[in-house]
């Protein structure tokens, strides 16, 4: 097979959890681009119906779809639906993220469950929904979007002079438990040919970011920067294409060196 071909998707059935967020986004652009039957899904359709009609607007096969996470029937019938209208699932990019823990390290003890029950109970459901129907077909490729912060602790000279902080103890404990999940679920349908992977991105620039924060954590980096609007595509399509077809429960850094020092 030639290399380039390795890397398509075309035939393919994908879906990714979180497509409006800043990394969803570009996670649904790079999987319909590369050629698959994109799905992505999240509480609010709306905010996702607006990602995927700019997708079709542009002639890519992306269809919008609602689930709760939090809730085991709803991430079921989402998998129902999937297969009613495509018969079959090989990509699974698990990005959806609940934030609840508001005031940070302080904050109730009720947030940090309200958190787990999307970001670590919810990944389990939803990974197992999925993974079954790919270990039964015999094929599959299963992306854990993680972070950084499931690799290192807060560092809290990136913050400086800014109302910015790191102290998200939920985000920490359920990002770096992804790290070993992915080994798990790697080890599990190993033999199925159903493959696991996850990556850790770095920061992500916005707009509103003080540029006290952008210098303090660009100068952390090797490449001097944070993360772009398409610093994501590439690895995502290799992780979800043949090209990949011998790599499974690795932890891929995006994140320009930043954890590397």
């Amino acid at each position: 097979m030639n290399v380039l071909d390795m890397f398509s998707l075309k035939g393919k059935v994908a879906l990714t959890t979180g497509g409006a967020g800043l990394y969803g986004r570009q996670i649904v652009e790079a999987l319909a681009e590369a050629g698959a039957k994109t799905f992505t899904a999240a509480r609010n359709r709306d905010a996702l119906e607006k990602v995927a009609a700019a997708h079709r607007d542009r002639g890519f096969d992306v269809t919008a779809l609602q689930y709760d996470q939090g809730d085991e029937a709803s991430v079921l019938a989402l998998r129902d639906q999937i297969l009613e209208q495509a018969g079959a699932i090989d990509i699974l990019v698990n990005n959806s993220v609940a934030r609840p823990m508001k005031s940070g390290y302080q904050s109730d003890a009720s947030t940090f469950a309200q958190s787990m029950a999307v970001n670590a109970t919810g990944l389990f459901v939803i990974t197992r929904a999925f993974g079954d129907v790919m270990a039964e077909n015999g094929r599959g490729s299963i992306i854990n979007v993680g972070s950084i912060q499931g690799l290192i602790a807060p560092d809290p000279t990136i913050y400086r002079g800014t109302t910015m902080s790191g102290w998200a103890p939920d985000y920490f404990f359920h990002k770096g438990g992804m790290v070993n999940f992915t080994r798990f679920i790697g080890s599990y349908y190993g033999l199925k040919n159903v493959r696991c992977n996850c990556i850790a991105p770095g920061g992500y620039q916005t707009p509103d970011h003080p540029e006290a924060f952008v210098r303090q954590y660009s100068d952390k980096t090797f490449l001097g920067r944070l993360a772009t609007d398409t610093d994501l595509k590439g690895v995502i399509v290799f992780l979800a294409s043949d090209a990949s077809a011998y790599i499974t429960g690795t932890t891929i850094p995006v994140d320009a060196g930043y954890t590397a020092k």
